[in-house]
């Protein structure tokens, strides 16, 4: 069977348009950890810009607790880290939250599918619960896809 980074980019770019048409989220990109790829983005967001270096310490396995100290960068902004279960077994999400006035911060949720990784911001206003139960739902629609459209290769 196939890995899910070697789905082509079309496939992962009809995911991220996925996410935005849900109305909830405001950007949105799918990155894989080995080795660290953007393998899909929202061209007229700012996660386009997301760094290897960034997704290497946002998915490192190693010294997660440091992420909480140091917060975490994507895409040049800095967001705070509010809740780490990206690998906890069933959960495999993690909540951030960019800085700046609490008026202007939005909500980030990362979550895990296999070997992918998709960082979707909500939009102004969106809490970040609403947006992890979003992109949970959204996961298990996707992940559905995937293997329909895997299946037929």
């Amino acid at each position: 069977m196939q890995c899910m980074r070697d789905i082509n980019k079309e496939v992962w770019q009809d995911c991220i348009t996925l996410f935005l048409q849900t109305g909830i989220c405001c950007d949105a990109a799918i990155v894989t950890n080995s080795p660290p790829w953007l393998l899909a983005s929202y061209p007229e967001g700012n996660l386009f810009q997301l760094t290897q270096e960034e997704i290497q310490i946002l998915l490192a396995r190693e010294e997660r607790e440091k992420l909480f100290l140091q917060g975490v960068t994507l895409a040049g902004t800095k967001c705070l880290l509010i809740r780490d279960n990206l690998y906890t077994e069933g959960n495999n999400t993690m909540d951030l939250r960019t800085k700046g006035q609490s008026w202007s911060s939005q909500a980030v949720t990362i979550f895990q599918m296999e070997s992918v990784y998709f960082v979707v911001i909500g939009q102004k206003g969106t809490e970040g619960g609403p947006l992890n139960l979003k992109a949970f739902e959204m996961a298990g629609y996707i992940k559905e896809a995937i293997d329909q459209h895997m299946a037929r290769l």
